[in-house]
């Protein structure tokens, strides 16, 4: 089974720019306090990073 990881959302897409809210949308995520299971590879990894300030990685799961 692949690995994946839990993310939660804990910014408002409000005021940000239109690359960042497409990325919250691609990952799943549209409001507050919403979570994620994803798969981790590189390019959600790539996702995570890029809106950071937005997301957090809750756990890490095998």
């Amino acid at each position: 089974m692949a690995k994946t990881i839990v993310v939660k959302q804990i910014g408002s897409p409000i005021r940000r720019p239109a690359k960042q809210r497409a990325t919250l949308i691609g990952l799943g995520l549209n409001k507050m306090h919403k979570t994620r299971e994803l798969e981790d590879t590189p390019s959600v990894r790539g996702m995570v990073a890029s809106i950071s300030h937005m997301v957090e990685i809750i756990e890490e799961k095998e």
